[in-house]
């Protein structure tokens, strides 16, 4: 039986019945593009105007670029070589310019004789290829090029392509490049006539769009820049709408499943946990603690995202709607990303409860419960006690890892399930936790990666969102600073005599590389360094081994240091964060273990090497394990990175702010959403194509409100069958996965 409407069948239409069987092998294994449908969807990266010129000054290196220039001169040298030893060896050299810099290509050997007959000074073409340094200097070896004074074999052709005003280059491949990809849609364009528009009527005539076959038309063939305009507010719509219908329906679908209710009682272990804090809660904390409480008194499962910055007390939330659920006889699960993590959450929710965290146990308060933890490298008989615990009820609270996942652990009563550093985890752990539950628990994840709020509503759109800016009372500021160790190596050894001094001063300090060190240097790796910036970027990263090696014989000679990976012992990894912790050691050289949730209040200085090998949220995750006491906190980022690359930019824009939602919209604009949206850009699903989460801001609010309305009225899309087409493709098996990750 065919699924497919017959409406949508010439979209369905396979390439390679429609093209050359080679272009549409390119474009199936390089560019994911299988049905005439994908590639009309393929839509152009930017236009060129007939009279513009591309910005040359700004080309991006090592990647494969097209760009529109005139030829300034060319100059053909001979030369001797092993292949032509009386000097027969040819060498092109053209120089090409847009008015805002210049561009030299290069062609070698049989390669030269077309383009040194066609490339004349004062001649336009596009050029295509991949931006490589020679001689410092930028240049495309042997670019493939197509120009743009006519073709004189075929002057219809020619005129046909050229004729419009606004050249369409689209993202291309070196094996395909724009103009190929460009001659293609002439191919498949009538067929956009047939598309079947996802977007209800009402909805598409109220916001003033143009139906989605004109859409198609103009985005790659407009005569204005009016035309393409239309074209894109319309397909960025179908972006949003279509992805919000996703979100909203799995919302839907959370509020029809039942749930236990879990109501704290007024005298029980939450008020008892209350009464003995030594401080007073944030009015965050409290705010979101009540968000976080209504939903759990409700009989459909709590769904929601708790974001906050580092430091802004979300465990303590967190611990609080644990005791609410144990209050009402429930058991809570928190699931941590690493044993560490898992550690030393146990650790400090044990030490905030105080006897609360006794039960049982002599001495224990008449509210208490048991907290155990649960770790895959637990012994055997520790591991039988804790399991035990959690089937008889007698532990309310467990803190473990992936081992919580395990078809062994049995729960007497799961309420409330936590997920911490959501990222970390896939679907199909985060729903084996939850389906250990007699019904569905309640589900908090916990993300301390600042989410800017138009990527949490398309990201997770299904979860309620609550938010911590708010740093509690007490905690001190950071200072940031980059350190070119290159530039100006007086700046790193200045560094190291601060080490010293905040050690001098009885406070601690980390030190973090991108790299443990005990690998295989991989030969292959290795590569031919080129620039300045190049050899930065190809020298292996510093490893934890060799950096502490050299600073305690070295700039740290005299002091404690000790080194902390993942690839430890789990027992020796304990002891070393555990002497840590008691300010036996005095700096701590270690990977990004120490990343999420460790907490020494005494470290209050961090220096992490190769700076420009971690992202932007990730330093500024590691940043927040220094200034958690009362003393102010350091934080020095080295990079031999030069001034003007874009690796100091970012750098310097994480060294000016500790503001990690400024922090996260700065990391997006840099890397676009391709990552946000987890999924490899790939044919018919890429995640998103048009839409620009940070700048589309408005279009996915409303995207959003017109999304639940939808869905509320007719939630299986009944009425709507063009709707569940372009849902259905949306989310085939993997984005749907993503989806439920977030």
């Amino acid at each position: 039986m065919d699924l497919v409407p017959a409406l949508e069948e010439p979209l369905q239409q396979p390439l390679k019945s429609v093209l050359g069987p080679a272009t549409a092998k390119v474009m199936a294994e390089h560019l994911g593009l299988l049905t005439v449908g994908d590639l009309l969807h393929h839509y152009p990266r930017r236009y060129e105007e007939r009279g513009q010129l591309t910005h040359l000054a700004d080309l991006p290196l090592d990647e494969h670029v097209t760009v529109v220039a005139q030829v300034a001169d060319a100059r053909l040298h001979t030369f001797a070589s092993a292949k032509a030893p009386r000097g027969k060896g040819q060498r092109l050299e053209v120089t090409i310019t847009d008015g805002s810099g210049r561009l030299q290509l290069v062609f070698f050997g049989h390669g030269v004789h077309k383009p040194h007959k066609e490339l004349l000074p004062g001649t336009r073409a596009m050029f295509a290829g991949k931006v490589s340094v020679f001689n410092r200097r930028l240049q495309l070896a042997h670019p493939a090029y197509e120009l743009l004074s006519g073709n004189p074999d075929d002057p219809d052709e020619a005129v046909e392509t050229w004729a419009g005003a606004l050249i369409p280059i689209y993202p291309a491949t070196a094996k395909l490049e724009s103009w190929k990809i460009g001659k293609a849609l002439q191919t498949v364009l009538p067929t956009a006539q047939e598309a079947v528009d996802p977007l209800p009527d009402s909805l598409r005539q109220g916001r003033g769009l143009v139906p989605l076959p004109e859409a198609l038309l103009k985005i790659h063939r407009p005569h204005t820049k009016a035309d393409i305009e239309d074209a894109r507010a319309r397909l960025k719509w179908d972006e949003a709408f279509v992805l919000q219908v996703a979100l909203a329906r799995r919302r839907h679908a959370e509020t029809q499943l039942p749930a236990v209710p879990r109501r704290p009682s007024p005298d029980g272990l939450l008020s008892a946990f209350d009464a003995r804090l030594p401080f007073t809660l944030t009015d965050g904390q409290q705010r979101v603690s009540r968000e976080i409480f209504d939903d759990l008194a409700t009989d459909h499962p709590m769904h929601r995202l708790l974001q906050g910055e580092v430091g802004s007390g979300k465990t303590m939330v967190a611990l609080r709607a644990m005791l609410a659920v144990v209050d009402a006889g429930g058991q809570a699960a928190m699931l941590a990303p690493t044993e560490v993590l898992a550690q030393q959450h146990h650790r400090s929710i044990v030490e905030m409860m105080g006897e609360l965290a006794e039960g049982g146990m002599l001495g224990g308060a008449e509210q208490a419960t048991k907290v155990v933890l649960l770790t895959g490298s637990m012994g055997a008989a520790a591991r039988r006690h804790a399991l035990l615990d959690l089937t008889t009820g007698e532990a309310g609270i467990v803190i473990g890892t992936h081992a919580l996942i395990e078809d062994k652990v049995q729960f007497h009563d799961l309420g409330l399930v936590v997920v911490d550093e959501q990222h970390r985890f896939g679907v199909e752990q985060r729903d084996a936790l939850r389906g250990k539950g007699k019904q569905p628990p309640h589900l908090l994840v916990m993300t301390a990666t600042p989410i800017p709020r138009t990527v949490a509503m398309t990201v997770f759109g299904d979860l309620e969102t609550s938010v911590l800016d708010q740093l509690p009372a007490g905690r001190s500021p950071i200072a940031s600073h980059v350190v070119p160790a290159a530039d100006k190596p007086h700046f790193l050894a200045r560094a190291w005599e601060r080490v010293r001094e905040e050690v001098g001063n009885g406070h601690q300090a980390y030190v973090v590389c991108p790299r443990i060190g005990d690998e295989e240097d991989d030969p292959k790796k290795a590569g031919k360094t080129k620039s300045p910036e190049d050899e930065a970027e190809k020298r292996p990263p510093l490893a934890v081994l060799d950096v502490a090696d050299q600073l305690s014989k070295g700039p740290l000679s005299g002091l404690t240091v000790e080194v902390l990976h993942g690839r430890m012992h789990p027992d020796d990894k304990d002891a070393v964060m555990r002497r840590f912790a008691a300010g036996e050691t005095g700096v701590l050289v270690a990977t990004t273990v120490i990343e999420v949730g460790v907490n020494v209040p005494n470290a209050t200085a961090m220096v992490i090497m190769d700076a420009d090998r971690f992202g932007v949220s990730q330093l500024h995750q590691l940043r927040g394990r220094v200034g958690r006491g009362s003393a102010p906190g350091l934080c020095l980022l080295v990079t031999e990175m030069p001034e003007a690359s874009a690796a100091r930019q970012r750098l310097n824009a994480v060294a000016s702010t500790l503001d990690g939602f400024e922090l996260s919209r700065i990391d997006l604009e840099q890397r676009r959403e391709g990552d946000v949206l987890g999924q490899a850009q790939s044919g018919a699903r890429t995640s998103l194509r048009m839409l620009a989460v940070i700048e589309d801001e408005e279009i996915i609010a409303q995207a959003r409100e017109e999304a639940a309305a939808v869905v509320a009225a007719d939630p299986e899309l009944t009425n709507l069958p063009a709707l569940r087409t372009a849902l259905d493709a949306l989310l085939d098996e993997e984005r749907e996965q993503y989806l439920e990750k977030g």
